[in-house]
């Protein structure tokens, strides 16, 4: 069975009101419940040496909000740009050494024309296609574990994607539906502060975007301009091998 990390990056807003983000992006990692507890102690090691080397605690929240922007329990590290866009890097770097996977999943809402539920609505249906075709080509169940916020609305897209998940299109709309029949119990929710594969997804999340929008000046000297690059092995490529839209392992909503 695969545990799905997810968590977001972005918001559901309007384009139009200020502040909103122009994206809204899904970060999903894979992990294999028969080797987590190998994957969990190689994080757990890897986590232990960013420790000693950048001294973040190992309680520390590592999302990329933080790292990019310097904030929330980072700031008094006083790490450089450059130093938190190598604990970003050897966070997707280590995705390959624990032996999981990643997709990400980007709506760019003013081309797609979607916001609020609309546009959290897109984002899931999209993810959960590629679950569905993932865990049916594997044959496999899958459970997915998720950064709390929306919980309600989740947990409503996941059962109805049990009964009825219009099926993803390389080229364009489909009139079929392949419901999710792999799907192990409701989404369970989880503060991504308890859990650095959550950490991990968001993380994920954060580089497909800059994918699909190239970062700032002042972003760039953080993240560079090839961040989704550094998944190596760890991209699961599956997820858009037939429509070429996007990086390999970036699906694109527009």
């Amino acid at each position: 069975m695969l545990i799905a990390y997810v968590d977001e990056t972005g918001d559901t807003g309007s384009v139009s009101k200020q502040g909103a983000s122009g994206c809204y992006g899904l970060g999903c990692v894979l992990v294999d419940a028969e080797t987590w507890t190998e994957s969990f102690d190689t994080l757990l090691r890897f986590r232990r040496s960013v420790r000693d080397d950048f001294g973040v605690h190992m309680r520390t929240e590592i999302k990329a909000n933080s790292l990019i922007r310097n904030s929330g329990q980072l700031r008094d590290l006083n790490l450089s740009p450059a130093q938190r866009g190598l604990i970003y890097k050897y966070h997707l770097n280590t995705l390959a050494t624990i032996k999981a996977r990643a997709f990400a999943v980007v709506v760019d809402k003013q081309s797609a024309r979607v916001e609020g539920d609309e546009c959290l609505t897109m984002a899931w249906e999209t993810l959960l296609q590629r679950l569905e075709r993932t865990t049916t080509h594997e044959k496999t169940g899958v459970m997915i574990v998720h950064d709390q916020g929306e919980d309600a609305s989740v947990r409503k897209l996941v059962r109805k994607a049990r009964r009825h998940l219009t099926s993803g299109s390389a080229f364009g709309y489909s009139q079929l539906t392949n419901p999710i029949r792999r799907l192990v119990e409701d989404p369970v929710p989880r503060n991504s502060q308890e859990s650095y594969f959550i950490q991990l997804a968001d993380l994920v999340a954060y580089a497909g975007w800059r994918t699909h929008v190239p970062p700032s000046r002042g972003v760039a000297q953080v993240t560079g301009t090839d961040l989704w690059q550094y998944l190596g092995t760890s991209t699961h490529a599956a997820v858009n091998s037939l429509s070429k839209r996007g990086a390999p392992g970036v699906v694109l909503r527009y």
